[in-house]
């Protein structure tokens, strides 16, 4: 489960959007976002407030199913947005997501994209309104770090929310069903194929994950192993590596081991 309560999920979530709306004030949102082709920094704003918007949606009227979300996929119409316009949009989304989730509570009874037991055991990912509060707490963590680099201003994570991102990242990447989803999953599966990260501004065992590619599926833990591979580095700058929005060739992080198997891993499970 989340390492943060549903309530703080709550919070960050609007706290993550308001810190979006501060590196979006004054700037040219229409940069381009490298590591998202195609958007520019505006219309990464449009697709995150759609997104939120939709989620609330889903926690407010109990939909049976997905409700369409063409409105933040398509992004033409916002190709030249305006910050004092963007920036208060967001904000009013991430408060409505924010009240519906928390005036939910913990919930099992929303629908959510999972499979019926990805909501229990080790590495859950949550149910009901914790999944999309969780969700979309690093949703719009990861967006803001588009965002932020895009434009060239500073990105700083707390570390509870950043060691969480990454637990949602490895719970994401790890869910069974994602290898008939995505068939290539499959290759990396092998003797010998282990990727421990070790983030080395924050003590113990709790900032280090070990991701087992030796069985039928990709199993993943929270401990300090040998591994073929090892990353180490800032819990910023793992979740970066991660959500492949800084390359490993940047040199932000260290690696120790067969970087091959590194690079092959994040390749295929990449995800957000």
């Amino acid at each position: 489960m989340s390492r943060l309560g549903h309530e703080d999920l709550c919070a960050r979530l609007v706290a993550q959007t308001d810190l979006l709306a501060a590196h979006l004030a004054g700037a040219d949102l229409t940069t381009p976002v490298p590591s998202c082709p195609g958007w520019n920094v505006g219309q990464l704003g449009r697709h995150l407030g759609g997104g939120q918007r939709w989620a609330e949606s889903i926690v407010r009227e109990r939909p049976a199913g997905p409700p369409p979300d063409d409105f933040f996929r398509d992004l033409t119409p916002y190709a030249r947005e305006d910050p004092a316009v963007l920036g208060p949009w967001l904000a009013e989304g991430a408060r409505g997501l924010a009240g519906a989730l928390s005036a939910a509570g913990p919930d099992d009874s929303i629908w959510t994209p999972l499979p019926p037991d990805a909501g229990t055991g080790p590495g859950a990912l949550g149910v009901g309104s914790t999944f999309w509060g969780r969700r979309f707490t690093h949703e719009t963590l990861v967006h803001r770090a588009d965002a932020a680099l895009a434009l060239g201003v500073e990105f700083v994570v707390d570390a509870p929310v950043a060691l969480d991102a990454v637990d949602e990242w490895m719970a994401l990447g790890s869910l069974p069903v994602m290898l008939d989803f995505h068939p290539r999953q499959r290759e990396l599966l092998g003797p010998g194929r282990t990727v421990h990260l070790h983030a080395t501004d924050v003590p113990g065992a709790a900032a280090e994950w070990l991701v087992d590619l030796t069985g039928e599926v990709i199993t993943w833990r929270r401990s300090h192993e040998k591994a073929a591979v090892a990353v180490r580095g800032p819990l910023t700058e793992l979740l970066l590596v991660v959500y492949r929005r800084r390359p490993v060739t940047a040199g932000t992080v260290e690696v120790v081991g067969d970087g091959g198997l590194l690079d092959f891993w994040l390749d295929r499970v990449a995800f957000g």
